[in-house]
């Protein structure tokens, strides 16, 4: 019994100096490594002959006014407003679009039109009006592999778009974290994929801040499609700005394929990717959408919804790509494990009824407060594009 007694304090100290060792060499990355192309971003308008690139503004009647965008210097952009062209007033940029005469913009006679040179913070959100969006997880080969995920998977965001200029709340005790993404918006409510096919597209830059909080303690890590976690950690006033411009390209596939999108914090690299890396196009998350529209399967609130409501995608809703590997959130450590382990066995362990996982959890969470790894007050969120202009986020307190 002696021996025996001696080879349990012995196996003990063993297992104990294991796991100091694991704490002392686990890694603590600060957030995921990305790839970036060779050539650093430049920023500028997609040619008239593939594309055209509107922007929206309040006029001094406060009226909104959609204008075509000529040139923009990266603070200021400069357009022709399309009532110069003969479109009505209209809060629509579709239907401004579809009124006006494009013409003189092919010839010599656009020197003779009237130019508006706005502020790009003085430009409204390109994004649509709506409050209901469907996001998209893990539709890029590198982060489905940093998320440990096999398939792409949807979930309905909630929260208005803002503008191109803006600021994003980090409230005391979150993990904020940043994501990229290419966004569409229709000129109609679709109905079926065929809808998509004759919509009018316009796309439009992104960005989608996470409460990683929220995923954490919400969502199943062997199970992402569940619908746990996301719509919680994702919506938010002020979770969603876009860009400056709205794209309407004419082969959507094309642009979509050489579009470049770009994060960086504090001037820091972060993600650098292009439409041509998703796993679906719009096309196919379109017709993904209209697969799981039935079922309230969705967590949010406490409570379970659709991904839209009426089994459409409206127009007021967009539609987003997902993003690229480089986000911040990365699995917890070893030393994290080891943190939670002794945290649960000092409150009790299963004495006290207590679950070992839910002390991990907290004690992650805590840990990554501490290393300050995430998104601070005082940081400034950029994202970039080669032809949907740029976004620029404070964070504030």
């Amino acid at each position: 019994m002696m021996a025996m007694g001696k080879w349990l304090a012995a196996a003990f100290c063993v297992l104990a100096l294991g796991g100091f060792g694991a704490w002392v060499t686990s890694a603590d990355p600060r957030y995921n490594p990305a790839s970036f192309e060779e050539e650093p971003l430049e920023m500028g308008l997609v040619p008239f002959e593939e594309a055209i690139t509107l922007a929206q503004f309040r006029g001094e009647d406060g009226g909104t006014h959609t204008m075509v965008v000529t040139n923009w210097n990266g603070e200021t952009a400069i357009g022709i407003d399309l009532e110069e062209l003969g479109a009505p007033r209209t809060n629509d940029p579709f239907k401004a679009l579809a009124a006006a005469n494009l013409s003189p913009l092919g010839t010599r006679q656009v020197d003779d039109l009237l130019k508006s040179t706005i502020a790009i913070a003085q430009l409204l959100p390109s994004g649509s009006r709506g409050g209901l969006h469907i996001g998209t997880g893990t539709n890029f080969p590198e982060h489905a592999e940093e998320a440990n995920s096999t398939s792409v998977f949807q979930f309905p965001k909630f929260g208005p778009a803002s503008p191109a200029r803006t600021t994003v709340r980090s409230n005391p005790g979150i993990l904020l974290d940043y994501e990229v993404e290419l966004c569409v918006r229709f000129d109609r409510d679709l109905q079926s994929p065929a809808d998509f096919d004759a919509a009018v597209k316009g796309f439009f830059l992104c960005g989608d801040f996470t409460n990683r909080n929220a995923l954490i303690n919400l969502a199943d890590p062997d199970n992402l499609d569940s619908g746990h976690g996301f719509s919680d950690a994702k919506s938010g006033p002020d979770f969603f700005p876009t860009g400056p411009f709205l794209v309407i390209p004419k082969d959507w596939r094309a642009f979509i394929s050489k579009a470049r999108m770009t994060t960086s914090v504090n001037g820091s690299p972060r993600q650098d990717a292009r439409g041509k890396e998703m796993t679906l196009n719009f096309r196919a998350l379109v017709e993904k959408a209209f697969g799981d529209m039935q079922e309230p399967r969705f967590l949010y609130r406490d409570g379970y919804v659709k991904l839209t409501t009426d089994a459409i995608v409206p127009a007021s809703a967009t539609l987003m790509s997902g993003t690229s590997e480089g986000t911040i959130f990365t699995p917890p450590t070893r030393g994290d494990v080891i943190d939670g382990l002794v945290v649960y066995l000092g409150q009790g362990g299963p004495l006290a009824g207590g679950k070992i996982m839910d002390a991990v959890r907290r004690t992650f969470i805590a840990n990554e407060l501490a290393g300050k790894h995430y998104l601070q007050p005082g940081d400034t969120v950029q994202h970039g594009s080669n032809y949907l202009g740029n976004i620029e986020v404070k964070v504030v307190e």
